[in-house]
């Protein structure tokens, strides 16, 4: 059983991994590797059925390490670091040189397929960690966008790329969803395996946020080291 539960583990990881929007980026001929953000660069650059397959396949890398712990009876601490393992990689990807995405949505399914296994099997209550973290994220989505999809003078097309400037709704949302789920878990009384691990999904998420080309900003900044680090943790980026 020890030597399963790592294989899932180091697979979730690998998965994680998996560079599916860059590798379909350079088979459309686009570097997404130099744009500030992959899935947007996707839709709007590349194409809007891409775009959705993109944000598909990101939150598939959280689904699927879980589903396979649960479906095949594996233990909550390994099905948690699992998930965990499945963020890691959509951050740091071995394929990469462990430079990759913000980790958004790949822990957004990883709290999605635990909840709802959990609610399923063990914890009927679960479900309610997965719509508390949902909550400020579906806020800060449609802050972003309502706005820019109702602008007059709009063709369908210009309305459905759904691109313009940098948002702040939507990152603070997913940072204040994502800072909800282990609290949620915690007050709910859900397994301590699942709790640490929506905890853990939180320091990465922030972690990742703090560090990712900071080295870059940091050469010629624009704004003080403690302004940055600020933007970094509530906008997910250096500056506003």
């Amino acid at each position: 059983m020890l030597l399963a539960s790592g294989i899932l583990v180091v697979g979730a990881y690998l998965l994680g991994s998996f560079p599916y929007m860059l590798l379909l980026g350079k088979a459309r001929g686009i570097d997404l590797s130099q744009e500030p953000d992959s899935h947007q660069a996707l839709w709007s650059k590349v194409g809007r059925l891409e775009g959705l397959s993109g944000v598909l396949v990101d939150m598939l890398k959280g689904v699927i390490p879980i589903a396979v712990g649960f479906l095949l009876n594996f233990d909550l601490a390994t099905i948690a670091a699992a998930g965990v393992a499945a963020l890691t990689g959509q951050m740091w990807p071995v394929f990469e040189k462990f430079d990759g995405e913000k980790g958004n949505t790949t822990g957004a399914g990883m709290i999605l397929t635990s909840t709802m296994f959990l609610t399923a099997t063990t914890s009927p209550l679960a479900y309610w960690v997965f719509i508390l973290t949902i909550i400020p994220a579906l806020t800060g989505f449609f802050i972003r966008t309502i706005p820019r999809f109702t602008a007059p003078g709009q063709t369908i097309d210009e309305r459905l790329k759904l691109g313009g400037p940098a948002s702040n709704s939507l990152p603070l949302g997913m940072l204040i969803g994502f800072a909800v789920s282990p609290l949620a878990s915690w007050l709910l009384n859900q397994p301590v395996e699942m709790t640490i691990a929506f905890l853990a999904t939180f320091i990465l998420i922030v972690l990742r946020r703090l560090t990712a080309s900071l080295g870059a900003d940091l050469k010629e900044p624009r704004a003080s080291t403690r302004s940055i680090l600020l933007n970094r943790f509530l906008y997910d980026r250096s500056y506003l």
